[in-house]
């Protein structure tokens, strides 16, 4: 799938969504210092990141990262993780990789780790935080979630994605998420929107 068709798929999908958090009610739940630091983090985001872009591109390492007025929806993740607590995920997956690339996914016909784009994958983020003992089962019930959790999911059933679970939550009682899905950084009704693949919750 070329970069152009991902895009239109992705803010496509966002055009479902609720929204900026203002559309939703934004109710808090309680949760750790640590996962509210995580949240603020990611929420620090919203209306800097602006667009989606998901273009291949060489970064310094560590501590590698493309402008933050765009981006992907795993680099909602990296910085928010990066700005709570210090912690370079650019730099921990990509030691990981060297360690034990035999565990990570081969779909893109790499043949030895690449500091530039790996932790940017949502794929390896999963093995990454799997190998880490953070996988948690995936669960339907909304107050299964905590805040600062990770989700993974399928959009549209092939399109790798990736977020984090707020404090917040919908009238409906949903969490809300803090993602990229298409149109940069929001807070939004949609981690039921798409079929989940993983639950995690990593250093919170």
């Amino acid at each position: 799938m070329t970069a152009l068709s991902r895009r239109a798929v992705l803010a496509g999908a966002a055009a479902l969504g609720l929204g900026a958090c203002g559309k939703a009610a934004a109710e808090a739940r309680p949760a750790s210092a640590r996962a509210r630091a995580l949240i603020v983090a990611a929420r620090r985001q919203l209306g800097v990141t602006l667009a989606y872009d998901p273009v291949y591109t060489r970064l310094v390492y560590p501590g590698g990262d493309v402008d933050r007025a765009k981006g992907v929806c795993t680099d909602v993740v990296i910085r928010a993780y990066r700005d709570a607590f210090g912690i370079d995920l650019q730099r921990t997956v990509h030691e990981d990789m060297k360690r034990a690339f035999a565990a990570y996914p081969k779909r893109w016909g790499l043949r030895r780790p690449d500091s530039n784009i790996d932790h940017r994958r949502v794929p390896n983020l999963e093995m990454f935080w799997s190998r880490q003992s953070a996988r948690l089962p995936v669960l339907r019930q909304p107050s299964d979630w905590q805040p600062g959790d990770l989700f993974t999911a399928l959009i549209d059933g092939r399109l790798p994605h990736t977020g984090i679970v707020s404090d917040r939550i919908a009238a409906n009682g949903n969490p809300l998420v803090i993602h990229n899905i298409g149109g940069g950084a929001r807070e939004e009704d949609m981690l039921f929107a798409h079929r989940l693949t993983g639950r995690f919750r990593w250093r919170i």
